[in-house]
């Protein structure tokens, strides 16, 4: 009887493990993946002007310059505005993997 006991004990414990394996793939299935994030660092020579990134306002350069930004792939176009000045605007394309992003911004005032 002790035999059939330890072969028991045995296939219960196969059991449990297999049972835990399987949670574990089913839990780490449902975790949401975040996509990877591309930053964006700017610096410019108007610190209150305001910068938009695909049309959403984001903070004063200021601010973005202080803390950066996660981009997630794919192109954005970033825009920085100021009254008296001329807008500036680009588009950068932000791959997955890829190194920070470094933007210097140079604001051209408007002539008088």
């Amino acid at each position: 009887m002790a035999g059939a006991s330890a072969n028991a004990n045995a296939k219960n414990a196969k059991r449990t493990r297999a049972a835990a394996a399987l949670l574990l793939l089913g839990l780490s299935a449902c975790v949401p993946r975040t996509p990877a994030t591309v930053s964006l660092r700017m610096k410019g020579n108007v610190p209150d002007a305001s910068v938009t990134i695909d049309d959403q306002y984001i903070g004063a350069l200021a601010y973005v310059a202080a803390r950066g930004v996660a981009l997630p792939p794919g192109t954005h176009r970033i825009t920085v505005e100021k009254a008296g000045y001329f807008a500036w605007d680009r588009l950068v394309e932000a791959r997955s993997g890829a190194p920070p992003i470094h933007l210097q911004v140079q604001m051209t005032p408007v002539p008088d």
